[in-house]
């Protein structure tokens, strides 16, 4: 996650070594499947998750002027039984015979870093899987303070002994968080994308060995998969010119998958012979990390193009449901209200959702379309990604149908994981564009 960083005690100047790492595969999970959680509960814990996200992004952009930004899980705020920031957690292995580890997928940084083995309990987070342990890898290798790879800054700079002390890094940000340990290079192994069970094994990656983390974590993962813009991010690593993913329905039980290189199928798996849109991807001075793209204007059913000011949207894996300022927010609720034509429920039942009661028995009401407008490209969303029904039950048994407008109020325009289910989203590296086009995202 993207979050402004206090101080970071290191730079890196990284030389990669080159592999041939098309079609790399990682398969993911919702850090929420398997919890036995009611669709209600996970929608939820969603929203909460996004608002908190949204808030330290915010953050993150008012106070960027004073170093380098970097990224880590931090404190959403007290929730009743601990749930995590986390949104979706990537498979993979590092070290030689490899290792299990399981990484929060994170567009919004770059460092890419797991827990290791000489991470003391009272320093670390508990963790489900056994810690990495690089002295049972023999391809493990420590980067030393003297590595063209770590400039010798502090905490390196200094000394007659940079040869043989590590490359440590600290990364501290505005909530308290932070992640410290040494930088090494590893082999990392994938699934190959070639054929069932099939796997490659990368070497060489640099990546952080955290031997003290504070903040809020999960004991389901490990640490932390970059995939920003940064020449320390997995994609920048394995010199792969694209990435992509394909989030299956978050509220059912099926793996996700992200692809590192240029899927063969983008352009075939379209559902209904849908077109594959194409935007462009804008950069932001003040997180450069970050993916942003330029949104013209918002559709709800027959009011095409609402009175909304075009503005820079941020796609980030880290956020389950789109937000939008208040001004915004409030254009997009009022016609929708004004078109689906139903009492909305009162009170804060539903917040942070704005929610409509509906007859339980009969025909489903009409509900608007919807379609966010970008620079050469129309996302035109499924009434799955943008509307969610739940069965509510009184106090006096009597059950009736709620149906709440997935998107919440925030303070900048996110676009968010809900609102991508079953859609095939490439982002293109190598010429600053982003793809995206309806998928069977469990058969990809």
């Amino acid at each position: 996650m993207q979050h402004a960083a206090a101080s970071v005690l290191m730079l890196l100047a990284v030389t990669i070594y080159s592999c041939d790492s098309a079609n790399l595969r990682l398969q993911l999970s919702h850090v929420d499947a398997g919890r036995g959680l009611t669709d209600w509960e996970l929608l939820r814990r969603m929203a909460q998750r996004s608002k908190a996200r949204a808030t330290h992004l915010l953050s993150a952009q008012a106070q960027s002027g004073r170093g380098r930004s970097a990224s880590a899980p931090v404190n959403p705020g007290a929730y009743d039984d601990g749930f995590p920031i986390t949104e979706y957690l990537v498979h993979l292995a590092a070290g030689t015979p490899p290792q299990e580890v399981q990484l929060e997928l994170d567009t919004g940084s770059d460092i890419t870093w797991t827990q290791c083995k000489r991470c003391p309990a009272s320093t670390c987070f508990n963790q489900t899987l056994p810690l990495f342990d690089p002295s049972a890898s023999s391809s493990f290798a420590s980067l030393p303070c003297s590595s063209p790879a770590c400039q010798t800054t502090p905490p390196c700079g200094g000394g007659n002994n940079a040869t043989s002390r590590a490359c440590n890094y600290s990364i501290s940000y505005s909530d308290g968080s932070v992640t410290r340990g040494e930088l090494g290079r590893e082999v990392f192994t994938f699934a190959s994308g070639t054929g069932e069970g099939s796997s490659a094994a990368v070497p060489g990656l640099v990546f952080g060995c955290g031997h003290a983390n504070r903040g809020v974590f999960t004991s389901n993962e490990t640490g932390i998969a970059g995939f920003g813009r940064g020449s320390l991010s997995l994609p920048s690593q394995l010199k792969v010119g694209n990435f992509s993913h394909c989030f299956t329905t978050i509220t059912g039980s099926k793996t996700s998958a992200v692809l590192l290189g240029l899927p063969a199928n983008l352009y075939s798996n379209g559902r209904g012979g849908a077109v594959v849109q194409t935007t462009p991807l804008t950069h932001n001075s003040r997180n450069p990390t970050l993916y942003y793209l330029s949104l013209k204007g918002i559709t709800v059913g027959s009011k095409r193009q609402l009175p909304v000011p075009e503005s820079a949207a941020l796609i980030d894996s880290g956020t389950s449901i789109t937000s939008l300022p208040p001004r915004t927010y409030r254009v997009v609720r009022d016609e929708f209200a004004a078109q689906v034509k139903l009492p909305v429920v009162p009170g804060n039942a539903t917040d942070p959702f704005t929610c409509f009661s509906a007859p339980l028995r009969g025909p489903k009401p009409d509900v608007p379309t919807m379609a966010l407008h970008f620079e050469g490209a129309t996302m035109r969303l499924p009434q799955e990604n943008y509307v969610f029904e739940v069965v509510d039950d009184d106090d006096a048994g009597n059950s009736s149908r709620i149906i709440c407008l997935a998107v919440i109020e925030g303070g900048e325009i996110i676009l968010g994981n809900f609102q991508q289910q079953n859609m095939h989203v490439l982002y293109d590296l190598q010429n600053s564009k982003l793809s995206f086009v309806p998928a069977q995202c469990d058969q990809l």
